[in-house]
């Protein structure tokens, strides 16, 4: 059975790309704490370390060094993705690294067949085994070729929206690039949601911001915010998520909620 049927009957993973080519949005916090809030109610999780800086990696401490095997080989296919999983120390949550090798994958992409495709072929065996109830892709800011790979690979889009001034404009571009893939590579592809990070109450802007992205997108905006918290940003320098660094700050509370709002999302779907 081929990928996108494994993926859209429910049998297999679903394959969430978390993407926004903007950088600085929390794209990556919100990988991490999604996926150990999501292992912590029994969820079998994988992440995908996509982005050339690693910093999902580096959040769950996971030292350079010792990424042997990483999502670069997987993508080039110089390695099966079996060999490059990594096991967390959060219970049912493993990880495929990456290291800076990967900033020079789209060059090679190029010149391979099937460029495109490279993510998805990669994943197949693991969605057809359920070894996964979901994956979680942390994208590259920017859109090349290893994003629009893993736009094809996926059910469904998460965009983390920071809630600045050019919040709008960039989401514009993001959907743009979102029906383009729609329309010629992955027809399947949805917008899971998106989730508003780095919210401020006190600011007059984030309020602003967040009632703008609501009335453009209506319900595909997730309820649950994401607030500036200290805790979230010192917990990578610690080489964990949040939820495991201080599950009691109202940043670990917030990702606890947006998995608890994704899987309910999830249920109503399947149902």
């Amino acid at each position: 059975m081929s990928l996108e049927m494994q993926s859209k009957s429910g049998a297999g993973a679903h394959i969430i790309a978390v993407a926004n080519q903007k950088g600085g949005v929390g794209k990556t916090t919100t990988t991490i704490n999604l996926a150990t809030a999501m292992a912590a109610v029994k969820k079998r999780v994988l992440i995908l370390d996509l982005d050339p800086q690693g910093n999902a990696s580096t959040g769950f401490g996971i030292d350079r060094s010792a990424r042997e095997i990483t999502s670069y080989d997987v993508v080039l296919g110089a390695a099966p993705l079996g060999d490059a999983i990594v096991v967390t120390e959060v219970p049912g949550l493993s990880i495929v690294a990456s290291t800076v090798d990967l900033s020079g994958a789209d060059l090679e992409l190029a010149e391979l067949p099937h460029r495109n495709f490279r993510l998805r072929y990669a994943l197949e065996k693991a969605v057809a085994r359920q070894e996964y109830d979901y994956i979680l892709i942390d994208c590259p800011p920017s859109l090349s070729l290893l994003t629009i790979n893993a736009l094809v690979a996926a059910d469904s889009v998460l965009v983390p929206l920071q809630c600045e001034f050019f919040a709008l404009e960039g989401l514009s571009l993001l959907l743009k690039t979102i029906e383009q893939v729609r329309g010629s590579l992955n027809p399947h592809l949805t917008i899971n949601g998106v989730v508003l990070t780095m919210f401020d109450k006190r600011n007059n802007l984030s309020e602003q911001v967040a009632a703008d992205v609501r009335d453009y997108l209506g319900d595909k905006v997730y309820r649950t915010v994401i607030p500036r918290n200290v805790r979230v940003s010192e917990a990578p320098s610690h080489g964990k998520p949040v939820l495991l660094y201080d599950h009691r700050c109202v940043g670990s509370q917030a990702y606890i909620k947006l998995a608890r709002e994704l899987l309910g999302r999830d249920r109503k779907v399947a149902a």
